[in-house]
């Protein structure tokens, strides 16, 4: 019988245990036997010893970061690079990119609005106040409290629409009586349009009060109080804006235009030599920048008026809607538009080489005070906005207008200087005269049927005197105004 031979190694017994090895697929932290993947070698000797580094044809073993059987790491295809976040100049570059693309879109929608006709600006400012009183009543919501209350938002809205309807029939009365008090449908809301929008209001104050949840209370009065600022300080300072676009589209233009001129050299004059800080709630504001600011935005709205009155569809009131750019406007020139000449005072006589007098518009003194006023006071209402983000710890009160915030953010000065430029028109600029509208309605309101016929009867005895009709209208109007009174 022979002995088996010592020292024989079988090859397919090698190669087997060889591949069931590089199968495995575990580390044992406690176990120094424990077999490690290293591609189909041995990592360690019987003993437990670690094989050497050094050794000839043995390789770093590579970390596992795929899925696939080997072992080997491979490359995600779907896998996206990292983006390096944006550095402080590059953020800065985007947002004066993003910001002057829009200031150059509100420009020109600004400018187109105003060339096609009134109505499109009064669009635009009706657009504008509804913006602004959203951004101001969402900064003070409460979205979990919101939701348990279930109309909430909808009070909000309803008494914008209730302001709106008192404040916009308003100005439609007043500059369009004479077309509305002659139909007979818009009548009785005109003759009666103070009450039904005082009964609308009733009506919202009642649903509040019948709103009202106990645990809300405090909630819900914050809530009404915070509606009512909102509507006070945007839709009421509103309207007057769209009255001075129905006074004549230059008391509309150059208030918007002096708080632009007055907020860009501002910055440019603080940014030169702004060293002096004006107030706490607008760090970057300096006292330097707000007096140069002052002084360009006088210069500038000399010229601005100077280019502007020589427009009739400027400086004419609106009597037609439809009426744009390319057709104008007719009317009789308000005097303050005329050139006047005045004499200088603390000149003498004597003195032939500087001159005497000075012919000037009096509306380049009325810019003056107006430029004063967008200056020196309009910027205010852009530190009480400051003020009030500062309350609730906001930087912008929204995000309509990319790279500039939200649309309050832009007209925060724009709501008091149209207010401002309103007040002083119908105080010192104003022609206060009788109107169509008026007599219109003093005749319908004032005067019984019998009445208003004997005022037609007179007007048309006193137009066939002056030449303006021939006599058979008279006596058409007499037979029939007689017929018509036989019939009451």
């Amino acid at each position: 019988m022979t002995k088996p031979k010592k020292d024989v190694t079988f090859k397919h017994r090698e190669r087997r245990m060889s591949s069931s090895m590089s199968d495995l697929n575990y580390e044992s932290p406690t176990d120094e036997r424990s077999p490690v993947r290293t591609n189909g070698h041995k990592s360690a000797s019987r003993n437990g010893a670690p094989k050497s580094p050094n050794r000839e044809g043995s390789r770093p073993r590579p970390e596992r970061t795929d899925t696939t059987a080997s072992g080997w790491q491979t490359e995600d295809e779907n896998e996206k690079p990292v983006q390096k976040p944006q550095s402080d100049f590059e953020k800065k570059k985007q947002t004066f990119i993003t910001r002057g693309i829009w200031t150059i879109v509100m420009i020109a929608i600004f400018f187109g609005c105003m060339f096609a006709g009134h109505i499109y600006v009064i669009i635009v400012v009706t657009a504008v106040q509804i913006l602004s009183f959203k951004e101001v009543i969402a900064i003070s919501n409460v979205p979990s409290r919101a939701r348990a209350l279930q109309f909430s938002k909808s009070l909000n809205w309803y008494f914008l629409g209730t302001t709106m309807y008192f404040l916009y029939g308003e100005s439609v009365i007043y500059y369009f009586k004479h077309i509305v008090l002659i139909d007979k449908v818009l009548l009785p809301f005109a003759t009666h349009h103070r009450f039904i929008s005082f009964m609308l209001y009733v009506m919202g104050f009642v649903f509040f009060v019948g709103s009202l949840q106990k645990g809300h209370y405090k909630f819900q009065f914050t809530q009404f109080a915070w509606t009512h600022m909102a509507l006070y300080l945007i839709v009421v300072q509103a309207h007057f804006i769209m009255n001075n676009i129905f006074e004549g589209m230059i008391w509309f233009f150059l208030p918007v235009s002096l708080v632009i001129i007055n907020d860009i050299f501002a910055y440019i004059c603080g940014i030169t030599f702004g060293r002096t800080q004006l107030i706490k709630l607008s760090p970057k504001k300096t006292v330097e920048g707000f007096v140069g600011a002052w002084i360009c935005t006088i210069l500038m709205g000399f010229g601005f008026t100077n280019v502007l009155m020589r427009s009739k569809y400027f400086i004419c009131p609106v009597n037609d809607l439809g009426a744009n750019i390319f057709t104008g406007l007719e009317c009789e020139v308000n005097p303050v538009f005329i050139p006047h000449t005045y004499q200088l005072p603390f000149i003498p006589h004597t003195w032939d080489f500087l001159p005497q007098t000075l012919t000037v518009s009096p509306m380049q003194f009325h810019i003056l005070v107006m430029a004063s006023f967008a200056s020196l006071i309009a910027p205010f209402g852009g530190f009480f906005a400051s003020g009030l983000k500062r309350t609730f710890n906001i930087k912008d009160f929204g995000d309509s207008i990319p790279g500039h915030g939200g649309m309050t953010d832009r007209m925060d000065c724009q709501f008091i200087m149209g207010f401002f430029s309103y007040m002083y028109y119908q105080s010192f600029i104003a022609m206060h005269k009788a109107t169509i509208g008026g007599v219109i309605e003093t005749a319908i309101t004032g005067l019984t049927p019998e009445e208003q016929m004997a005022v037609v009867k007179g007007l048309a005895q006193h137009l066939y005197n002056q030449g303006t009709i021939s006599h058979k209208v008279v006596e058409y109007l007499g037979e029939n105004l007689v017929t018509a009174l036989k019939k009451r």
